[in-house]
């Protein structure tokens, strides 16, 4: 039985350059650094960078999303770091929103604003 999201492992060619820039788009550093993953803790939830060995390809595979208070202002800090957009900013249903950006690497990184929802 599902119990719902634990982990996210996202797949990157290069490992350091990855690190970089979660740390700056994220604000976060890493709480397990070894050469074959990086482990952060988000919001109690399992962000993991794994470099690319065979069978791994950059990016596209999944959409998770991570959850923002204020996904205008997300938005805004990413347009001033020149972060690439998948998906703008747009309203699901009631309060909820939701957008997309790319990592350097080709993955999907969903965005979503819920204020109904409470881990």
């Amino acid at each position: 039985m599902l119990q719902g999201l634990r982990t996210i492992v996202y797949s990157v060619s290069d490992l350091e350059a990855a690190k970089e820039w979660y740390k700056k788009v994220f604000e976060i550093e890493p709480y397990f650094d070894e050469p074959f993953y990086v482990g952060y803790n988000v919001g109690g939830f399992e962000l993991g960078l794994h470099p690319v060995d065979a069978g791994f390809s950059d990016g596209n595979h999944s959409i998770t999303y991570w959850g923002v208070t204020d996904i205008k202002k997300a938005f805004e800090r990413y347009a001033e770091l020149n972060i690439d957009v998948h998906e703008a900013p747009n309203n699901v249903g009631g309060p909820i929103w939701v957008g997309s950006i790319f990592d350097p690497f080709g993955n999907v990184i969903g965005i979503i604003e819920n204020p109904t929802f409470s881990a």
